[in-house]
C-alpha cells in the first residue's frame, strides 16, 4: 500500500526536527509513527505537602545583617540583633609619627614630637540598601519615574520633561526646583538648588519607618574564631543564629544607648573652612561629601581613645589577628519599639568612623629657626571597617499549636492541609508521585507507557485564604530546590532569563513569582519543572523529594548549613532563604473540602499521538 504525507503531517514533522532542539520539550516514550495524530492534554497529579521546621540556621556568612522586632498575626514574634568584628588593615600610624618610637623624638627632626592624639568624634555607620535604577537615565529613579522607559515622561507634571530638567540641572520631581514660586519653564534663576541632591529608594525595611526605638552598642568580650578549634582550626567555625552573646554574657562596655529614630535623608557634609581666595564664593555653604541614607551612631570617645588611639606602636595594632584579640567586637541591639520595624543592613559596607586631632609642630616657614615655632592642632580621619565574622542572631516565639500539629504530623510521614514558609524558621517539603499513594503511582506509569511529548509542567501552590496575613509581610518570591542535597533543580540551572525589575526578578521562566488574580489581589506562585518532571518520566533521574522556602535573592542558590527542629539534624539550606523576615501560607496537599479547588497541584501539559 502507498502511503501518503499529508501537508498537516509534513508541518509537524518540520516543527518537531526543529522543537527537538528546545529544552521545552521532551519527547517520552516510543518512537513515534508517521501516520499519527498529534492531541495536546493536561493532566492533573496530587503533590504532597510536608510541614519542616528549622531550629537553627547558619549566620556567619550572610551578605547582610538583621535587626529589629516585627510581630507577625501568624507566624509570631521575630527578633534580631548582630556581632561584628572590626578591621584596622595593616598597622595603623596616627598623627604623622608612631607613638612610642619615632614620637620619643629624633633631635635630627624638629617636627618630631609626641602628637598627643586625642578622639574627637566617633560614628558607626551602617547604609541602608537603597534602589537608585534608573533605567532610562532620565534622572529620575525607576520607582518615581512616571515612565520608566520613557526618558520623555514628565514626572513632576509640568512643561519639561524629566530629561531636559535633568540635563538642565532642575529637579524633575517638582515644578519648582528652587521653590521660589516660580514655575521652572519660567525661572532663569535656580541657584537655590542642588542638582547633586540625590533621591533614594529605601529597601528592605518593615514595619513603621518612623517607629522609634532603644538601640545599644556594646562592647562584645568573646573571641570569635574564624577557623574551627574542634577540627584544629582546618575548617571554618561555623556560628549559628541561635547564639545571643548579649544574653551569655560576653559584653562589657556600653557604648550607645538611647532612643533612636531612622533618617531616610542624604546625609551632607560641608566644608568646614572658607576658602580666602574665593572672595565670591563661602565654600562653607557648599558640599564636600554625600552619603546615601544609613544609620549613624555615635559612639562612646574615651573607649576607642584607650583601645584603639592609645595603642598605637604596641603589638595590638599589628594587624586584624592581633586587634581581633585586644577589641573582640561590638553587639547591636534593639529594644522598646513604639512600633514594628525591622531592618535588612548593608553590613558590608559599613564603617566606624573615627576623628581625632594631634599636635603639630608649625616651623612658620623657618626650619633653622626653632625660636618661632609653634604647636598647632590638626585632624585626621581613621576607618574601621566592618570585617572577619558578622553573625546575626535570630529569636522566634514558640510555634502556634496548630503549626506545632502540623510538623508532628509531617514527622510521621502525614501530608499536611496547609503549609507555613518563613525565612529561617518554616519551610515545606513536596513529594511528588508518592511512592506510598498507589494512585499517583498509576499516573506515573500510564504516562511512561503513552507515547508522549512534555511540553510543560508546572507545580502550582495557592495561598491559603482562610489565614490573614498583612501583604507588606507576604514573601514576594519563593524557591523550589533538591530537598536531600540543597542543590538547585535543573530548571533553575537551566533558567538564563534576566528582568530589570530589582534584584529577586530574574529567572522568570522557573518561577516562584507571586501572582495576583484579576481584583489585584496575591493568590499563587508557580512553578516551571518542565525539565525536572521529564528526567522523573524517561527514568533519566530518581523522584527526589523538594523543598519550598522563601528567597530574598533567586540569583543566589548557596546552600548553608541548617539544624531541623525535632532532631538537631543537619541539612543544606538555601541561604536566600534566611534573608529576610517574609513568609507565605499556603494551601496544602490535604486541605479540607472547601479549599479543594486549591490545593497544591502537578499540571502536565503534554502532546499525545493517536
Amino acid at each position: 500500500m502507498k502511503r501518503y504525507f499529508t501537508p498537516l503531517f509534513v508541518s509537524f514533522l518540520t516543527l518537531f526536527v526543529i522543537l527537538s532542539c528546545n529544552q521545552d520539550f521532551y519527547p517520552v516514550g516510543d518512537e513515534l509513527l508517521s501516520d499519527q495524530t498529534l492531541e495536546t492534554e493536561t493532566q492533573t497529579i496530587p503533590a504532597f505537602t510536608y510541614q519542616k521546621s528549622l531550629n537553627r540556621v547558619q549566620s556567619n556568612v550572610q551578605p547582610l545583617v538583621q535587626l529589629g522586632k516585627i510581630n507577625h498575626p501568624v507566624f509570631g514574634k521575630a527578633e534580631a540583633s548582630f556581632v561584628t568584628q572590626l578591621s584596622i588593615g595593616t598597622e595603623p600610624v596616627f598623627g604623622n609619627f608612631r607613638q612610642l618610637s619615632e614620637e620619643e623624638g629624633d633631635p635630627n627632626n624638629v617636627n618630631v614630637i609626641p602628637e598627643n592624639e586625642t578622639v574627637k568624634e566617633v560614628f558607626l555607620e551602617i547604609p541602608f540598601f537603597n534602589n537608585t535604577n534608573d533605567t532610562d537615565n532620565d534622572g529620575v529613579i525607576d520607582s518615581l519615574d512616571a515612565d520608566a522607559n520613557n526618558p520623555e515622561s514628565n514626572s513632576d507634571g509640568d512643561e519639561l520633561t524629566d530629561i531636559i530638567e535633568t540635563q538642565s540641572g532642575l529637579n524633575p520631581l517638582s515644578s519648582d526646583s528652587d521653590g521660589d514660586g516660580i514655575l521652572d519653564h519660567n525661572d532663569d534663576e535656580n541657584e537655590g538648588y542642588d542638582s547633586n541632591n540625590q533621591v533614594y529608594q529605601i529597601d528592605s525595611i518593615y514595619g513603621n519607618r518612623n517607629a522609634q526605638f532603644n538601640l545599644q552598642v556594646h562592647e562584645l568580650t568573646y573571641f570569635l574564631n574564624n577557623l574551627d578549634p574542634s577540627s584544629n582550626f582546618v575548617s571554618s567555625q561555623t556560628y549559628y543564629s541561635n547564639r545571643d552573646f548579649y544574653d551569655e554574657g560576653f559584653v562589657e562596655a556600653t557604648l550607645f544607648d538611647e532612643t533612636f529614630s531612622l533618617d531616610f535623608n542624604e546625609i551632607l557634609f560641608y566644608y568646614s573652612e572658607d576658602d580666602p581666595d574665593t572672595p565670591d564664593v563661602d565654600e562653607t555653604t557648599q558640599v564636600e561629601t554625600r552619603l546615601s541614607p544609613r544609620l549613624r551612631i555615635p559612639l562612646d570617645l574615651q573607649f576607642f581613645q584607650e583601645r584603639l588611639i592609645d595603642l598605637e606602636g604596641t603589638d595590638a595594632l599589628s594587624g586584624n589577628a592581633a586587634y581581633y584579640q585586644a577589641m573582640r567586637g561590638l553587639i547591636i541591639r534593639t529594644g522598646d519599639f513604639s512600633d514594628d520595624l525591622y531592618l535588612l543592613l548593608d553590613i558590608q559596607n559599613a564603617e566606624l568612623k573615627i576623628r581625632y586631632e594631634y599636635d603639630v609642630n608649625n616651623t612658620q616657614a623657618t626650619a633653622d629657626d626653632t625660636t618661632d615655632d609653634t604647636i598647632d592642632k590638626a585632624e585626621k580621619e581613621f576607618v574601621l571597617r566592618m570585617a572577619g565574622n558578622q553573625i546575626t542572631t535570630l529569636k522566634n516565639s514558640a510555634f502556634d499549636a496548630a503549626v506545632a500539629q502540623r510538623i508532628t504530623a509531617s514527622n510521621n510521614n502525614e501530608p499536611t492541609d496547609k503549609l507555613f514558609i518563613q525565612s529561617s524558621r518554616l519551610h515545606g517539603k513536596i513529594r511528588l508521585f508518592s511512592a506510598e499513594n498507589s494512585e499517583t503511582n498509576e499516573l506515573l506509569e500510564e504516562i511512561r507507557n503513552e507515547t508522549l511529548l512534555i511540553n510543560e509542567a508546572n507545580l502550582v501552590f495557592y495561598i491559603d485564604p482562610e489565614t490573614s496575613s498583612p501583604e507588606d509581610l507576604l514573601a514576594k518570591r519563593l524557591y523550589l530546590f533538591n530537598h536531600d542535597s540543597g542543590a538547585p533543580l535543573s530548571d533553575y540551572t537551566n533558567d538564563g532569563s534576566v528582568s530589570t525589575f530589582g534584584t529577586n526578578s530574574n529567572k522568570q521562566n522557573f518561577g516562584g513569582i507571586l501572582e495576583r488574580d484579576t481584583d489585584g489581589k496575591p493568590y499563587r506562585y508557580k512553578f516551571n519543572l518542565t525539565n525536572h518532571i521529564s528526567n522523573i518520566i524517561r527514568n533519566d533521574s530518581l523522584n527526589i523529594d523538594l523543598g519550598l522556602v522563601v528567597t530574598a535573592n533567586i540569583e543566589n542558590p548557596t546552600a548553608i548549613k541548617a539544624d531541623v527542629e525535632e532532631a538537631l539534624e543537619t541539612i543544606q539550606y538555601p541561604l536566600s532563604a534566611t534573608l529576610n523576615p517574609l513568609g507565605s501560607v499556603l494551601v496544602g496537599s490535604h486541605p479540607d473540602s472547601t479549599l479543594t479547588d486549591k490545593r497544591v497541584k502537578l499540571e502536565i501539559i503534554y502532546s499525545s499521538y493517536e
